[in-house]
């Protein structure tokens, strides 16, 4: 296939841009010089998975090598999709426009539940069969990571392999295992097995699942000498680890169109519902002289005025005070725009609003998650409501007018009088903006509340609790609304029948392969848009393989029940999830790790100290 056959059907589709490749900063290269082909697969559209910091870290770690060329790939629109099937032009590289169905390698990252059928759709629009046994040959090998590979069961019967954890090692670990294999010409069983020894590597089809009567997780057993437990792989050193010096520029608009520079990695809160607060364990940052020569060096390489600073939680970053007078220096005179991302309540200070100031001018963004200090303190939030309000009365001292709020909705022991406090804390930073004397002349303040739907994720301490059903969500989003006071006050909310499929999902067992790939022959996909997400569709799959999606969401599991994730290891003890949820029955709180280490295990892990002392004190 050419680029010639493409280009026939762009002026077709709409945003052709998304499809043509030739960006500036693409790889491209010779490919008869190159020993591994690999395409990455980011199963959403352009816009969203060239925001992605992940995606861009791996592209350029693997074409940094002569031997490998690894290709973006997308999902197609379906404007774009149909013309494809109509012309039977299969799934390509952007650099190339070359079938993936020839490469070595189709890598998925799954940042997301509910792309799940997008990734069966991109392997049936590539020619290949979507089920793992179907696919005999040694390549394309189908590997797939990211965060929701923490249980990667629902889609078990289509991987060949899944990546725990980081992934700059250990994918070139098995890129040059599988140099090894091609030219031995092993089989893919062959090649699997040994695979399946690297560490932070799952074989899926290296492991039986039985069931008890209830439908629990009986017997989880590994088989042909695979390990009993996988581990997860990190990167010890953020300062020496690879890190691109510069992005792919897309020609059209995305969703974060700027440099972005990532600054550490892991978080010391521990707040009890977060999946990424625990499964990126233990903390680990980058020095403020590297942040700043490679922030530099993106900007320079790409034009982008824009740099955001990458973390789960930027004022936690121990020398940002340090760090932002150095970035500051050359960033103003070069017009380039700093972003801060992920900001906390409790460490906003005026020094930081000084700073911020001279980078940024827009709303501020905090996240309470709950409008009561009991609830706060129940999922382990570690802020009170004096701080709140004591932050944002710094913000309207210091010019800003509108603040933007998120909460969840569902949380675990949430009482109504918890989803009124949500509108109860809007209506005190309402009025705490009008009693300031030096509040922003001749404007009025919005205060914006966000609510997500609690969805109870592996490798939490919340991961035994169930989901409200959606009946209990929505007669507590029309409480929400019922108890606001004051026209300032705006609250929206995501959908609860998604967030109630995230949940099954999340916490599902091999046995939800076949409602996946049933929900994709009935024409699923894109189900994270709300425009093609058909509930009544999943449920009818649900029903026609006689499995009950409400045992997964709505269901409160046993501490000893075995969960169908319990033989990957991410670093993070149970004893240690059980005695947090056992706090949070009691609304007690854990100090976070700069504080007080709490025993998660996650020191344990390469790079933490094993021996007690706590792992953000890793730099």
């Amino acid at each position: 296939m050419s680029y010639k056959q493409i280009e026939k059907i762009l002026p077709l589709v709409q945003k052709p841009g998304r499809y043509c490749g030739g960006e500036l900063n693409s790889v491209i290269k010779n490919p008869e010089n190159i020993d591994i082909r690999y395409a990455f697969c980011f199963p959403d559209v352009y816009e969203i998975g060239m925001s992605h910091l992940g995606m861009k870290i791996l592209y350029s770690l693997k074409n940094a090598r002569d031997d490998i060329w690894c290709e973006r790939v997308f999902a197609p629109w379906v404007d774009m999709e149909e013309q494809m099937r109509k012309n039977n032009i299969p799934l390509y590289g952007l650099e190339s426009g070359d079938a993936i169905k020839d490469f070595d390698f189709i890598g998925f990252t799954l940042q997301y539940e509910l792309s799940y059928t997008n990734v069966l759709n991109m392997l049936d629009l590539a020619g290949l069969p979507v089920k793992s046994c179907d696919r005999k040959d040694l390549s394309p090998i189908i590997m797939m990571g990211g965060p929701c590979a923490c249980n990667p069961e629902p889609l078990a019967d289509f991987a060949d392999m899944f990546i725990l954890g980081e992934g700059e090692e250990v994918n070139l670990e098995v890129i040059d295992l599988y140099k090894i294999h091609k030219k031995k010409h092993s089989t893919k069983e062959e090649f699997l097995e040994e695979a399946a020894q690297i560490k932070g590597v799952y074989i899926p089809s290296l492991y039986n699942i039985e069931y008890n009567d209830d439908n629990t997780v009986k017997r989880i057993t590994p088989k042909n000498n695979a390990p009993k437990t996988i581990q997860k792989r990190i990167i010890a050193d953020m300062n020496n680890v690879y890190y691109p010096d510069k992005f792919v520029v897309p020609f059209i608009d995305i969703v974060h169109d700027r440099a972005m520079e990532e600054i550490f990695r892991g978080c010391i809160r521990g707040c009890r519902f977060c999946q990424a607060g625990f499964i990126y364990r233990p903390v680990r940052e980058k020095s403020p002289e590297t942040i700043n020569k490679q922030s530099r060096a993106l900007c320079d390489s790409t034009g982008y005025d824009e740099i955001s600073l990458t973390s789960l939680s930027t004022s936690d970053y121990t020398k940002l005070q340090e760090l932002l007078p150095e970035l500051i220096s050359w960033s103003q005179d070069e017009m380039v725009s700093l972003s801060l991302p992920s900001l906390r309540v409790d460490n906003f200070s005026p020094e930081l609003l000084e700073q911020i100031n001279k980078i940024r001018k827009s709303g501020l963004t905090f996240a309470p998650e709950a409008g009561t200090q009991r609830l706060r303190d129940v999922i382990n939030k570690n802020i009170l409501e004096s701080e709140i309000l004591d932050t944002c009365m710094t913000a309207f001292s210091g010019g800003y007018s509108s603040v933007k709020l998120y909460f969840m909705l569902g949380l675990p022991t949430e009482t109504l009088d918890d989803v009124a406090g949500i509108a109860q804390l809007a209506q005190k930073i309402v009025n705490l903006f009008y009693s300031n004397p030096n509040k922003p002349k001749g404007k009025g303040v919005t205060v914006t509340c966000s609510t997500a739907v609690f969805v109870p994720k592996p490798f939490t301490p919340f991961q035994w609790e169930p989901q409200d059903t959606i009946d209990t969500v929505k007669a507590k989003q029309k409480h929400l609304v019922s108890s606001l006071t004051s026209k300032k006050i705006t609250c929206n909310w995501h959908d609860s029948k998604t967030s109630f499929l995230e949940a099954v999902l999340a916490r599902g067992d091999r046995r939800q392969c076949t409602v996946v790939e049933r929900a994709w022959k009935k024409g699923c996909k894109f189900d994270s848009w709300e425009e093609f997400f058909d509930f009544d569709k999943w449920m009818q799959c649900f029903d026609e393989e006689n499995i009950d999606p409400q045992f997964y969401a709505n269901r409160r599991r046993s501490f000893d029940e075995i969960l169908p994730w319990d033989h990957l290891d991410y670093g993070i003890s149970k004893q240690f999830l059980i005695r947090e949820a056992k706090k949070a029955y009691q609304a007690q709180t854990t100090p976070h790790c700069r504080i007080q280490c709490s025993g998660c295990g996650a020191n344990k892990l390469e790079g933490g100290k094993g021996n007690g002392t706590a792992c953000s004190t890793l730099v």
